[in-house]
C-alpha cells in the first residue's frame, strides 16, 4: 500500500466517547488489555461460555507475545481535528488517552516524542472477523506493535492461524487510492493473480484496504470465490494494514479475543480514514500508536516478506528458500520506493503497463539504455502520467525520481512488464513466474545449479507449463540423473505432470528404482493413508524392534511386503525378501549440489557417489505402481502403468489390492474412490487382454496362466479370481480358454451325444467318432493314448462322477427298499465302500497342496467352494431359500458374469480331479498314496492352469504385449477425443481462443510492425557502418579522390535510432560509463542516505545546483592509520595531495585530481556523498588484489574445458559476516606489501615467499574501482595481478596449499571455478574476467 500525505487525521467518529476521562484504579488491569480509544464497554460482545482449545490457547499466547502501542503522554498539538477538538500530536483525543496521560508532567517535556511517549502493551484486538451484511465467512485478523519481530508473526500464521507454509509471496502494491483500469486489462489481471496464487500455494500480501490496487485484489478473490474452481484451493490474501487509519476499529476490540467480531464495512461514513477489505482472508493491523497516519505499516511489512523470503518449505523431498515476487499496478511516489527496495534487495518485480501512473512510467522507459533515462525525459513523463499532482513536483523531487528509475531499470534481470498482447504474453500467472525465474538465472549459481534451482522452483509451484515453456528448453541439456532428486519430490508431493515430464525428458524408472530410493518413498507415505496405519501396525507388533540399533532405519522392505501379502492374498509370494544377515548395499547414485532435506532424511544422501554396488530391485515399475496403488493416487498409478511391462497382472493385482483396502477404509469418500480405481485397473486389463485376444488367442491364453515372478509367483487368472473380477473373467477370451480346458485334448466341437456313447460303449474310441486337437491322438493306431486322453479329459470326469451318483443312489434305494438284512449284504458292503471313496476324495481335496498354501489356507479355499459347503450346509438349505427371494434381482442382471466367474471353479475341480468315478476311484487313491508317501513324489499343478515359461519365451510375450497395450493406449486416447464432450471442449476452446487472437490482433500488428521497424532500422544500420568502413579504408589505401565523395551519418547517428518512438531496446554496453556502485542510494552499513545523482549529472563539469550531498565519516578506531574526519578543514589542512603523504601514497593512477575547500574530488565524478565515508584517508585508497588461478583438471589431471575454452580455478575468500566470497585482497598498511585480508588466511611463515610469487605477477588491471564505499572525497584505486601456476604439480602451488591457515575460525578458503556467475563482488567478477580473457579460459 501506498502512504498519502494528503490524508489528514480524524473524523468525529474515531475520535472518541463523550465522558469523563477513565480511571486507572476504577479499570485495575483491564486497563492495561484493553485499548483506551474504546469506551468502557464498548467493544464487548456476549462469547461462548463453551470456547474450543484453539481459542483458549490463542487468548492466552496472544497477549504474551504481541503488543500494542498506547500513547501515555499527551500533548496538544496545533492542529484540531475535523470535529474542531483538540488533539494530541498522536492523533487522538483528550477522552481516547488514559486518565494518567492527560495530568500535567513537566518531566515528561513539552514535545511529543514517540520513543518517549508511547508504550508498549499486550495487545487487545484479535481473533476471528465476519463482515456484517456481506458474508458470513470468517476472517483472522490481530493487532500489532509496529516493532512486533516477524518470526512471531510468521509463528502466528503458521501455528495459530493454521497457514501452509507457502511455495511463493506475491507482494502486491501500488496506489491506495481507487483508479481505473481497462476493463480487459482488469480481468486478465484478475485471472492471472488468482491463477498464480491457486495453483502455487501462495501467499498474496497487500495493504488490506477497500481502496486502490488492495480492493482489485480483493475483487479478484471474490469473482474466484464465486467460479466453480474455488473448491480446488483458497487463496490467501494477507492484508497488512494501520492500525490507526482504519475506520470503525472499535469493533475488533477485545481483551480476551473476539470469536467472532463483527465489522461493517462503511465506505460512506469513512472520511480520511479507510475500510477493511471484506474480501481478504488475514489482516494484521500494525499499531504505532497514532491515529490517522499512513504508511507505519511499511516496514513491518517489508520485514515480514524480507523474513517469509528467508525461510524453506520442505515438501515431497525439495526444500527451497521461499520466492518472492512484487506486483506493481499503479502508484506514486511511495509505490516507487517500494520497487526501488525491492530490485535493490534482489526481489523481481512485475510491472502491470497501463494500469496508470508509477507503473506507465517506468514500463515506458524499461527497454532504453540506462544513459537515455534522462531528467528531462522522467520530466516529460511525469507531466503525461502525473498531471494532476505534477506542479507539486520540484527539481529535486524530479531528480530523485530519474535516479531511482535509473537504478531501477539497470537491473533488468529484476524487472518485468507485463504487456497485454506484447512479446507473447497473455496471462500475469505466466508473467509473475517468468520473472522469478528471470531472476533466478541471474543469481550467482553455476550452469546446472542454476537451472536445477529453476526447475525445484517450478515443482514447488506445481506448473508445469512452466517447465516446459522456461526449463526444459535448447538452452540446457537435462542429464536424466540430474532429474533423479525432482522425479522423487513429484512423486511424494503426488504431482503426475511432472513425472510424465521427467519420463518424457529421459528419466528411466530402472535407473531411478533402487532399493534406498523405495525405501525413502514408503517413509514418505501419506500420514492419513490406510497403508501408512498398517506398516505402523507391523512394525509396532515386530518382536525384534527392540533389538534394531539406533542408526538402522525402522521401516524395511519385507515389513512392506508383509502388509502387501495380506492384500493380495496368501496364494502370492512375498515381493520383497527378508533382510540377509550382510548388511545391504547402499544407494550409489550422483546428485547435484543443491539442498534437499524433508523429514531429517537428505535427498542427496540417496544419490551420493561411492565404491560399492546399487541395489536395484527386480521390476522397479511394478513397485512405484503399488507405491501409488496404496496411496490411492490414481493420475499417478496411470501414468506408471502405462510403463509397465507385466501390465495384465499389474492392473489385476491393483484391482486386488484396492478392493482390500476399500474394506478396512473408515472414510467412505475414499473407499468409493478405491473401488472406482479398482474398476478402473479391470478395465485396463480387461482392454490390453482384448487387443491380444484379436491379435493372437493363443498367445493370449498363455498370458493368462503364465506365473509373474513379479506379482508373488502367480498368475493373471488367479489374481482376477482373487480379485472377483467377474468382467475380466467373463470375458470371451478367457471362457475361451476355460472351455479349451473343460474339453481337455478332445476338440470342443465334439457333441456331447458322441461323449456320452463313448463313456458307455468305449470301443467306439477307436472308431473315430471322437476327435482329438492332437494330431497323434487322430491316429486309431494308438488306442491307449486316446482312451488316456478322453478319460481324463475333465468334461468325461464330470459326466462319469453323475452316472456314478446316479448309480448310488440307485443302489442306495435298492438296498433300503429290497435288499436291506439284518447282516450287511454284498450291496450293503458296496454302499460302504462307496462312500468310503467320497470321503477319501474329499480328503484328497482337502489336502491337495500343490500351490504350497499351507493346510488353513488350504481348508479355508475347501470350505469356499459352493459344491463342498453344499455338502457340510444341506440343513441350510430353507434359511438360503428365504433370502433368494430378496437377491433374485440383483443376481439376475448378473448371472451370466456370475456363472462364467464360477465355472472356473467347476473345470479346476474336475481338472484335477482323479478320472475314474467313486467307488473305482479309489484305484486312484491308492495310487497317489503310493507316489506322494511312499515314492516322495512332489505334487505338480497341470500346465493348462499354471505355466512357467521360460526366460526367452517369457520375455517375448510380455514385449508382445507391451506392443499392444500401446495399441491400447491409443485406441483410449482416440476414443477420448471422440467423446461428444470432448468435442465439444475442444471446439469451445478453439472458439475461445480465436475471440484472444481477434481481440489481440490489432495489438500484434503494432507490435509486430515495431519489431520489423527495429529490425530494418539495425540492418541500416549495419550497412551504414559497413560502407563507412570500407569507404574509411579505401581512402586510407590511396583509392579514390575527395571529390564527390558521399557524406555518411556519424557513427553516433548510426547507433542511436530516435527515442522519442520508444521503439525497439539497443545493446546497452556492458556498464554504465560512469560509476554506478559509488552512487548507490543506502550508503553500506549505516543509515546515511545519498544524495540522488542521475547518469547525467555524474560529471563535475555539468551544473547542477541543486546538489547538496550530505557529509559522513564512520568512526574508525584505528585513527593512527586513518585520516582525521574531516569536519573541520584545520587539521585537513596538513595533508599533502597528489604526493607521497609520509607513508600514504595520495597520487592517482589516472593523474593529479582537483581539490576544493581542502578536499579532493572523486576524479570519476559526483557519488552523492561528502566526507571518507568508511574509507580510511581522504583521495586514493590503494588496494592490491592478486587473482591466483591454476587450471581446472579432472582426475585423470586433464585440464577440463567448457565450449572448447579451457577452466580456470580461482582462490577466493569468504569472511564472518559476509554474504560473497572475494579475492583474497584489498587494503594494505602503509608500509606493508601484502593486503591484511591475504594475512588472515596465509601462514605467517609463508608471507616472504608471497611477496616473491608477487614480485613476478603479472599486471592486470590498474585505475578506479567502483566501490560502494566511495565518496566525493574518497574513493578506492587498485591494482590487479594475476599469479598462474600452469602446472598442478607446481612446487609454489603446493607450497601455497600447505600454507594456507584460516586465522579466524568465521572465515573460509576454496578453489573455486571460474564463470560469469561466479558469486563473488561484481567489481571482483569483473577484474577475473580481465584474467580469463588473457588466458583464453572460459568465463
Amino acid at each position: 500500500m501506498e502512504p498519502s500525505a494528503l490524508r489528514k487525521a480524524g473524523s468525529e467518529q474515531e475520535e472518541g466517547f463523550v465522558g469523563p476521562p477513565r480511571r486507572v484504579a476504577d479499570l485495575g488491569m483491564v486497563s492495561n488489555l484493553w485499548r483506551s480509544n474504546s469506551s468502557l464497554f464498548k467493544g464487548w460482545r456476549p462469547q461462548c461460555p463453551f470456547g474450543n482449545d484453539k481459542q483458549e490457547s490463542l487468548s492466552s499466547w496472544i497477549p504474551e507475545n504481541i503488543k500494542k502501542k498506547e500513547c501515555m503522554y499527551f500533548v496538544e498539538s496545533s492542529k484540531l481535528s475535523d470535529a474542531g477538538k483538540v488533539v494530541c500530536q498522536c492523533g487522538y483525543t483528550r477522552e481516547r488517552h488514559l486518565e494518567e496521560a492527560t495530568k500535567p508532567d513537566t518531566s515528561q517535556g513539552t514535545q511529543w516524542d514517540p520513543k518517549k511517549h508511547v508504550h508498549e502493551m499486550p495487545t487487545d484486538a484479535f481473533g476471528d472477523v465476519v463482515f456484517t451484511g456481506l458474508s458470513r465467512e470468517v476472517k483472522k485478523y490481530v493487532r500489532v506493535s509496529q516493532d512486533t519481530p516477524s518470526s512471531t508473526i510468521y509463528h502466528l500464521m503458521t501455528q495459530h492461524w493454521g497457514l501452509d507454509v507457502p511455495n511463493l509471496l506475491i507482494s502486491v502494491t501500488g496506489g491506495a487510492k481507487n483508479f481505473n483500469m481497462k476493463p480487459r486489462l482488469k480481468s486478465i489481471f484478475r485471472r492471472g493473480l488468482v491463477k498464480v496464487a491457486q495453483t502455487t500455494g501462495a501467499w498474496v500480501i497487500t495493504g488490506g484496504s477497500h481502496a486502490g490496487v488492495m480492493k482489485q485484489v480483493g475483487e479478484a478473490v471474490r469473482d474466484f470465490s464465486l467460479s466453480s474452481s474455488y473448491k480446488e484451493g483458497e487463496v490467501i490474501t494477507i492484508g497488512v494494514a494501520t492500525w490507526g487509519t482504519v475506520h470503525r476499529r472499535e469493533g475488533l476490540i477485545h481483551p480476551t479475543g473476539s470469536f467472532p467480531a463483527e465489522y461493517i464495512l462503511d465506505e460512506d461514513g469513512q472520511g480520511n480514514l479507510t475500510c477493511l477489505d471484506s474480501n481478504h482472508s488475514h489482516f494484521i493491523l500494525v499499531d504505532d500508536g497514532t491515529h490517522g497516519q499512513y504508511g507505519v505499516e511499511i516496514p513491518l511489512r517489508t520485514r515480514l516478506e524480507k523474513f517469509i523470503s528467508e525461510q524453506t518449505k520442505e515438501r515431497g523431498g525439495v526444500a527451497i528458500k521461499i520466492p518472492i515476487v512484487c506486483v506493481v499496478l499503479e502508484g506514486g511516489p511511495g509505490t516507487l520506493q517500494t520497487i526501488y527496495n525491492a530490485t535493490t534487495n534482489g526481489t523481481p518485480c512485475v510491472v502491470v503497463e497501463g494500469s496508470g501512473r508509477v507503473a506507465d512510467v517506468i514500463a515506458q522507459v524499461a527497454n532504453l539504455p540506462v544513459s537515455d533515462i534522462t531528467v528531462s525525459l522522467i520530466q516529460q513523463k511525469l507531466s503525461v502520467f502525473f498531471q494532476e499532482m505534477f506542479e507539486t513536483f520540484t527539481e529535486s523531487r524530479i531528480v530523485e525520481w530519474t535516479k531511482k528509475i535509473q537504478d531501477i531499470v539497470r537491473r533488468r534481470q529484476l524487472l518485468t512488464v507485463f504487456r497485454e498482447g506484447k512479446d507473447g504474453q497473455q496471462d500475469v500467472d505466466v508473467a509473475i513466474l517468468q520473472a522469478l525465474l528471470k531472476a533466478s538465472r541471474s543469481q550467482d549459481h553455476f550452469g546446472h545449479e542454476n537451472w536445477d534451482h529453476q526447475l525445484k522452483l517450478a515443482v514447488a509451484w506445481n506448473r508445469v507449463d512452466i517447465a516446459r515453456s522456461e526449463i526444459f528448453t535448447d538452452e540446457w541439456q537435462w542429464k536424466p540423473s540430474d532429474l533423479h532428486p525432482m522425479m522423487t519430490a513429484a512423486l511424494i508431493s503426488n504431482k503426475p505432470e511432472f513425472v510424465k515430464l521427467f519420463l518424457e525428458n529421459g528419466v528411466q524408472l530402472k535407473e531411478f528404482v533402487t532399493w534406498d530410493t523405495l525405501l525413502y518413498l514408503y517413509e514418505n507415505l501419506e500420514p492419513s493413508c490406510l497403508f501408512h496405519s498398517k506398516l505402523q501396525k507391523v512394525l509396532a507388533e515386530e518382536p525384534e524392534r527392540l533389538a534394531c540399533t539406533p542408526a538402522a532405519p525402522r521401516l524395511q522392505m519385507h515389513h512392506v511386503a508383509q502388509v502387501l501379502r495380506e492384500l493380495l492374498g496368501d496364494f502370492t509370494q512375498p515381493l520383497y525378501p527378508w533382510p540377509q544377515h550382510s548388511d545391504r548395499p547402499r544407494l550409489l547414485l550422483p546428485v547435484p549440489h543443491i539442498k534437499l532435506n524433508v523429514q531429517g532424511v537428505s535427498l542427496r544422501s540417496l544419490y551420493k557417489r561411492s565404491s560399492g554396488h546399487v541395489t536395484f530391485t527386480m521390476d522397479p515399475v511394478r513397485d512405484l505402481l503399488i507405491w501409488a496403488i496404496v496411496q490411492n493416487r490414481r493420475e499417478l498409478a496411470g501414468i506408471i502403468w502405462a510403463q509397465s511391462q507385466d501390465c495384465i497382472a499389474g492392473a489385476l493385482a491393483c484391482s486386488k489390492i484396492l478392493k482390500e483396502l476399500s474394506k478396512e477404509e473408515e472414510d467412505t469418500d475414499s473407499s468409493e474412490e478405491m473401488l472406482a480405481l479398482a474398476e478402473e485397473c479391470e478395465h485396463r486389463a480387461i482392454g490390453v487382454f482384448t487387443e491380444c485376444y484379436r491379435k493372437d488367442e493363443e498367445r493370449a491364453q498363455k498370458l493368462l496362466i503364465r506365473v509373474s515372478e513379479a506379482w508373488g509367483k502367480t498368475t493373471c487368472l488367479q489374481l482376477a479370481l482373487e480379485a472377483k473380477d467377474m468382467k475380466f473373467v467373463s470375458h470371451g477370451g478367457v471362457q475361451a480358454f476355460l472351455t479349451k480346458v473343460w474339453w481337455g485334448q478332445l476338440c470342443v466341437d465334439n457333441g456331447l451325444w458322441r461323449v456320452t456313447l463313448c463313456m458307455l460303449a468305449f470301443p467306439l474310441l477307436l472308431t473315430g467318432l471322437i476327435s482329438f486337437r492332437e494330431k497323434r491322438l487322430q491316429e486309431v493306431s494308438s488306442p491307449v493314448a486316446r482312451a488316456r486322453a478322453f478319460f481324463t479329459a475333465p468334461v468325461v470326469v464330470f459326466h462319469l462322477n453323475i452316472l456314478s451318483y446316479f448309480a448310488f443312489l440307485c443302489l442306495f434305494a435298492y438296498v433300503l427298499m429290497v435288499d436291506f438284512q439284518p447282516t450287511p449284504s454284498w450291496c450293503e458292503c458296496a454302499i460302504y465302500l462307496w462312500l468310503f471313496s467320497l470321503v477319501c476324495e474329499e480328503t484328497r481335496q482337502l489336502f491337495y497342496d500343490p500351490d504350497e498354501c499351507g493346510l488353513m489356507k488350504k481348508a479355508a479355499l475347501y470350505f469356499s467352494d459352493f459344491w463342498n459347503k453344499l455338502d457340510v450346509g444341506a440343513i441350510l438349505l430353507f434359511v438360503a431359500g428365504l433370502t433368494c427371494s430378496y437377491t433374485f434381482q440383483q443376481v439376475q442382471e448378473h448371472t451370466d458374469q456370475i456363472w462364467k466367474f464360477q465355472r472356473h471353479d467347476l473345470i479346476e475341480e474336475y481338472h484335477s480331479r482323479p478320472a475314474a468315478p467313486p467307488p473305482f476311484i479309489l484305484l486312484s487313491h491308492l495310487q497317489l498314496f503310493i507316489k506322494r508317501v511312499i515314492l516322495k513324489t512332489p505334487a505338480k499343478r497341470h500346465k493348462q492352469l499354471k505355466n512357467k515359461l521360460e526366460k526367452n519365451e517369457e520375455a517375448a510375450l510380455l514385449s508382445w504385449e507391451i506392443y499392444l497395450k500401446e495399441n491400447y493406449l491409443q485406441n483410449q486416447q482416440f476414443q477420448q477425443k471422440q467423446r461428444p464432450e470432448q468435442k465439444i471442449e475442444d471446439i469451445s476452446n478453439k472458439v475461445d481462443a480465436m475471440v484472444d487472437l481477434l481481440d489481440l490482433d490489432p495489438l500484434k500488428r503494432s507490435g509486430s510492425m515495431e519489431q520489423r521497424l527495429a529490425s530494418l532500422e539495425e540492418q541500416v544500420a549495419q550497412t551504414a557502418r559497413a560502407l563507412h568502413w570500407i569507404v574509411k579504408t579505401l581512402r586510407a589505401g590511396g583509392f579514390g579522390s575527395e571529390v564527390d565523395v558521399p557524406t555518411l551519418a556519424s557513427q553516433k547517428a548510426m547507433e542511436e535510432p530516435d527515442t522519442e518512438l520508444g521503439g525497439g531496446k539497443k545493446m546497452e554496453e556492458p556498464g554504465d560509463s560512469y560509476h554506478v556502485n559509488a552512487r548507490h542510494l543506502l550508503y553500506p552499513n549505516c543509515p546515511i542516505t545519498r544524495f540522488p545523482v542521475p547518469n547525467e549529472k555524474v560529471p563535475w563539469e555539468t551544473e547542477f545546483l541543486i546538489y547538496d550531498p550530505p557529509f559522513y565519516t564512520a568512526e574508525r578506531k584505528d585513527t593512527a592509520v586513518t585520516d582525521p574526519v574531516g569536519d573541520t578543514l584545520e587539521p585537513l589542512s596538513t595533508i599533502q595531495y597528489n604526493m607521497v603523504d609520509g607513508l600514504w601514497d595520495r597520487r592517482s593512477f589516472h593523474g593529479p585530481y582537483a581539490v576544493q575547500a581542502g578536499f579532493p574530488m572523486n576524479p570519476m565524478g559526483r557519488t552523492g556523498l561528502r566526507g571518507r565515508g568508511s574509507l580510511s584517508c581522504f583521495g586514493p585508497n590503494h588496494t592490491l588484489y592478486p587473482m591466483v588461478t591454476r587450471w581446472r583438471r579432472n582426475e585423470d589431471g586433464a585440464i577440463c574445458r567448457k565450449s572448447i575454452k579451457k577452466m580456470l580455478e580461482v582462490l577466493v575468500v569468504k569472511l564472518p559476516l559476509s554474504e560473497h566470497w572475494a579475492l583474497p585482497g584489498g587494503s594494505r598498511e602503509p608500509g606493508e606489501t601484502l593486503p591484511q585480508k591475504l594475512k588472515r588466511i596465509l601462514r605467517q611463515e609463508h608471507w616472504l615467499s608471497f611477496e616473491n610469487l608477487l614480485a613476478r605477477s603479472t599486471e592486470v588491471y590498474k585505475g578506479y574501482m567502483d566501490d560502494p564505499r566511495n565518496t566525493d572525497n574518497a574513493w578506492i584505486e587498485t591494482v590487479a595481478v594475476s599469479i598462474h601456476f600452469q602446472d598442478h604439480n607446481d612446487a609454489e602451488l603446493n607450497r601455497l596449499n600447505s600454507s594456507l591457515h584460516v586465522c579466524d575460525s568465521g572465515a573460509s578458503i576454496r578453489w573455486q571455478v571460474v564463470d560469469r556467475r561466479i558469486p563473488l563482488y561484481a567489481n571482483h567478477k569483473t577484474l577475473l574476467q580481465k584474467v580469463a580473457a588473457e588466458f583464453g579460459a572460459h568465463y
